[in-house]
């Protein structure tokens, strides 16, 4: 999957639909699944004597949801866009926004093979 831990990202489908922009804080099952926070919040019941809550109660956390309902937000058009890969002219392979063409960061070392020459 293109989204990676630290984007911004908009809930398109669910209880949050339509959330300001919020970011992804985990990426599990290799990017199949995506806690972000604020996103799908749960009560989990502890018993007394649990490590995060030594008095018992409810827990208040995030649930993961599929990396199919939310969509990367982009800085640059303040709008929820898909992402692309594509070689930069130094041969690195690079993501980049489908709807103005900015980039969004590095994902491999540069390869003399996709180098513009």
């Amino acid at each position: 999957m293109k989204i990676k831990r630290n984007d911004t990202v908009l809930v398109t489908v669910g209880d949050d639909k339509g959330l300001t922009p919020r970011r992804v804080t985990q990426v599990l099952d290799g990017g199949e699944r995506l806690i972000v926070e604020g996103v799908n919040l749960v009560y989990k019941h502890v018993r007394r004597g649990h490590p995060k809550s030594p008095q018992g109660g409810r827990l208040r956390m995030e649930m993961p949801i599929r990396s199919s309902n939310v969509v990367y937000y982009c800085e640059s058009c303040q709008k929820g866009s898909r992402l692309g890969l594509r070689y930069a002219d130094d041969g690195s392979k690079e993501r980049f926004c489908k709807r103005c063409g900015t980039s969004v960061g590095r994902v491999s070392p540069p390869r003399e093979t996709y180098a513009e020459k």
